[in-house]
Parts: C-alpha cells; structure tokens; sequence
C-alpha cells in the first residue's frame, strides 16, 4: 500500500553533491518534470559577475520563478531591467519576456523553478555544448516549443 495520495509522487530529494553540474554555464541541475510528475522543473545557478544567464526568452505554457540565494542577479521582465539582491524572490508569468544575468560588480547564486515543469534539462546541456563551441546557437531554434522557451529581442537587453 502507498503511503501517496492517488496522482502524487514520491519526494524528491536531490543531495548538493549529486547534482550535475555544466560548469559552462554556472548551472547545477536539480530535479526535470519527469521527477516531479509534471509539477516542476529547477536548477541552482552560480554565476561570476557579470556573467550572462540566458538571452531574452519567454515561456508559453509556465511561470518562472527566481529565488537570489547570493549576490545579485538582473532580470529583465518585459522591458524593465529589475535587480534582485540576496534574499529576494521574483516571478515571471507565462508569456513574458525575459533574461537574467549576473550584476557587471557581483556574482550571482540563484535557485530557478519553472512551474509546471517541463523536460529542460537536455536543453541546458545543449546550451552548455553550444558555449563550449560544440553545437551552433541555430541548434536550439528548432527545439523552441519542445521546452517552452521561444528566444525573442529585446531593445533594452
């Protein structure tokens, strides 16, 4: 007998240390949907100062929530630039644009949660393959509406 309710799924527990890490792009990924049966998807993300997180995107079908453990990260939701300091929480809703990085004077460390979730995390392989010049940026366009995340302009990024 399950000690689960009809429809949930066990706990996830994902220990520091067993975490992957793409040290290209600061990333440590934590749990995909398929962990959370759909609920969530989040990744931990150290950055060095003034190190870029991810160009102007959105997602469609899921909010994004940023949680600043350490340092400060800029964010851009919509066309405004919003700095997030250690202990600050912020979430971007479906079918916004954005972007984060770390600010130019400091690093950031940031847990990020998409809600639902969705399979990301051969996404931010890619995207590690691609800074390490193993894969072209063209690569991900293809693959948009596959992970939800549509790369858009911005004027003020």
């Amino acid at each position: 007998m399950s000690v689960f309710a009809a429809g949930s799924h066990a706990p996830v527990v994902v220990r520091a240390g067993d975490a992957e890490h793409l040290p290209e792009i600061g990333h440590y990924l934590l749990a995909d949907a398929s962990a959370s049966n759909g609920a969530l998807s989040a990744h931990r993300i150290q950055l060095a100062r003034g190190a870029d997180g991810a160009v102007p995107h959105r997602h469609d079908h899921s909010s994004e929530l940023f949680f600043v453990v350490d340092g400060m990260l800029e964010v851009l939701v919509g066309s405004e630039i919003i700095t997030a300091r250690s202990g600050d929480f912020l979430v971007v809703p479906p079918c916004c644009d954005h972007a984060f990085r770390a600010d130019p004077n400091n690093t950031a460390d940031a847990l990020i949660v998409i809600t639902p979730g969705v399979e990301r995390f051969e996404y931010l392989r890619q995207v590690a393959r691609i800074r390490r010049g193993e894969a072209s940026r063209d690569s991900l366009l293809t693959e948009q509406n596959r992970y939800d995340t549509h790369f858009v302009t911005s004027t003020v990024w």
